[in-house]
């Protein structure tokens, strides 16, 4: 039997710090994983600018209450959830996904956690484990479960390689370049066949 291990950003919802970087004008936090390989290096990058603009987490959690998911998003993942067990395996953390996760109709989602002061000014984020999405992959490969993964950064590669079947979705042209042996999709429904010819 298949599980199917996703990320959450880029295939169910928009981007969040992109989207927090347009709402505060703070360009450099348009950078995500598609740009930087080293998720601590991008943490640490994130929060040495929340804190020189004074973002606490209220101003960040205000712009994600805005968003909604990606079109066809939702229909996606009900249709998935029909067919396999699903899990968003994601880098984001539970202080943001809560108004995602209802409008995505209250997926699994393992992710990691934030840690704040006083004032409600981020100080820093603590990681469920090292590696948390591949070691999700091994976990339930242990219990015996075949497991295809979907994702679309670097930071969805070591997830993509240890699942029995990986597929990328609308990943950024340097990624398909750096992994041409994953197969892509760029829309819903190209997803839905290629899962659909592996179960």
């Amino acid at each position: 039997m298949y599980v199917v291990c996703t990320d959450l950003e880029g295939i169910f919802v928009p981007e969040i710090w992109i989207n927090v970087a347009e709402r505060t004008g703070i360009e450099e936090l348009r950078a995500t994983t598609r740009d930087i390989p080293d998720y601590d290096v991008l943490m640490r990058q994130r929060l040495s600018l929340l804190d020189a603009h004074h973002i606490k987490l209220k101003n960040i959690t205000d712009v994600i209450a805005t968003m909604d998911p990606l079109p066809g998003a939702r229909e996606f993942l009900d249709w998935l959830r029909e067919r396999l067990q699903v899990i968003v395996v994601s880098d984001t953390f539970s202080e943001f996904a809560h108004p995602l996760m209802r409008k995505l109709g209250w997926p699994t989602l393992f992710c990691h956690s934030l840690s704040t002061n006083g004032s409600g000014a981020i100080t820093s984020y603590k990681l469920r484990q090292k590696d948390s999405k591949r070691q999700a992959v091994l976990a339930l490969k242990k219990l015996s479960y075949k497991v295809i993964s979907v994702g679309d950064s670097y930071n969805d590669i070591t997830m993509l390689k240890e699942a029995d079947k990986a597929i990328l979705f609308r990943p950024p042209q340097n990624v398909v370049d750096e992994y041409p042996q994953f197969p892509m999709a760029t829309e819903y429904d190209q997803l839905k066949s290629i899962i659909e010819e592996i179960i």
